[in-house]
């Protein structure tokens, strides 16, 4: 079973961007108040039974029932006969309301995420239509359930053999877009190892440096549009929060995030692609970049995206056949990649890697690139030698042992 995500920017009707704002509208309220009920009954149920809280909070019955997604639908389907504001909108969406608040507060223990916030007009962004009709595309129209045919522009066709399963419309800074989700009965089995290595550091100075010593600079996108958000954002301090003026200068500043998010996200795929022209292996580091953004250099990491560059990566060597693994990322800038012998740890200004055994001299980033692609291809070794043996057919993975000897050297 194969997944893809499309999307497409809408054209909706003035009639369809009312009936997607009243969408909009109705989940928010259905979401804050599954929320509070929540709230409320983890409160009753904080205080000892021989002591009262020290704060005021609802008293209910021990009788009462978590609120799960369950028993808040079942309360829904109450609501919808007696609200017609709320039975104005599909029941599946709303539905879909509760089941991200209930995977929220899953999240929340598996995962220790943050508790789940309350939304406000401009935080509720989107809403899914979880079942779709077999031939809902015609041209450059899609059919949407209570939306009717809503125009799009198909900036590039639906795959042969794949089906539209779900449609999620979000709204964004330049309009309304729509994502859909599209499914085929094929299996596509991951890539083998197989040609050319690859291995890549990933760093502040460089964006990445390979192990054929190429050095990709990294650039600065938010610099582009730095002194116009500044200056957006001293303006915007300056007027009354929620007047008009205030409205359209938050519009201007989404503005601009959505051109600098649309161009790093272009970025990355132009150079995932480029990264992957000549190789058939990848090795990249197994990186924790969300504790980058805790650094002091948290701005220029935000800035590139290390953690969507990995993830687009990842789907262009998919797409690519090509092999993607990731190593350990620990003391890859103290390893020599010739001897293998452990030079110590570097300052962030030495920029030269000098072996003191063998005397290999190359740049930083060079060798640490060269050592992930070596141990990158330790593992690839291991690997096909426990997958020769295991399959019983009598040979034994020396040779590709041998093979992966001879590319490190």
């Amino acid at each position: 079973m194969l997944n893809l995500s499309y999307e497409y920017k809408l054209k909706p009707s003035k009639f369809q961007i009312e009936q997607i704002e009243h969408t909009l509208d109705v989940c928010r309220s259905i979401w804050n108040f599954a929320l509070l009920e929540r709230i409320d009954w983890m409160r009753s149920r904080k205080s000892p039974v021989n002591a009262c809280s020290i704060q005021q909070e609802y008293i209910l019955s021990p009788e009462t029932k978590y609120p799960n997604y369950n028993e808040q639908a079942k309360s829904l389907t109450l609501a919808r006969k007696q609200n017609k504001k709320i039975a104005d909108v599909n029941a599946q969406v709303e539905q879909q309301v509760l089941r991200t608040l209930e995977r929220a507060f899953a999240d929340r223990e598996k995962k220790n995420l943050g508790f789940p916030r309350f939304k406000n007009l401009n935080r509720m962004r989107s809403f899914v239509f979880p079942q779709m009709l077999k031939n809902c595309i015609k041209g450059n129209q899609i059919k949407l359930p209570q939306l009717g045919w809503v125009k799009f522009r198909q900036s590039r066709p639906i795959p042969d053999g794949f089906l539209v399963k779900q449609a999620r419309i979000v709204r964004k800074a330049t309009g309304y877009f729509v994502i859909l989700s599209l499914q085929s009965d094929v299996d596509i089995p991951q890539p083998i190892p197989h040609g050319h290595p690859k291995g890549l550091d990933i760093g502040f100075i460089c964006a990445v440096v390979t192990s054929d010593n190429e050095s990709i600079p990294r650039p600065r996108f938010l610099n582009k549009y730095l002194r116009e958000l500044k200056r957006l954002q001293r303006m915007l301090k300056k007027k009354q929060k929620g007047s008009c003026g205030w409205k359209k200068l938050q519009k201007r500043i989404a503005r601009l995030h959505f051109k600098t998010t649309s161009h790093r996200k272009d970025y990355h795929f132009k150079l995932s692609h480029h990264l992957v022209k000549d190789a058939g292996m990848i090795f990249v580091e197994d990186i924790n970049f969300r504790m980058w953004q805790r650094s002091f250099l948290s701005k220029s990491s935000a800035d590139f995206g290390f953690g969507q560059f990995i993830d687009i990566l990842e789907w262009v060597c998919f797409r690519t056949d090509t092999y993607l693994c990731k190593v350990d990322h620990r003391y890859t800038s103290q390893g020599c990649p010739e001897c293998g012998a452990r030079t110590g740890k570097k300052d962030l200004k030495e920029r030269v890697h000098q072996c003191p055994e063998c005397g290999y001299i190359t740049g930083r980033d060079h060798a640490s690139a060269l050592v992930i692609r070596n141990r990158g291809l330790d593992l690839v070794a291991v690997g096909q030698s426990v997958q020769e043996k295991a399959s019983g057919d009598g040979r034994g993975g020396g040779e590709f042992t041998r093979l992966a000897t001879n590319l490190r050297s």
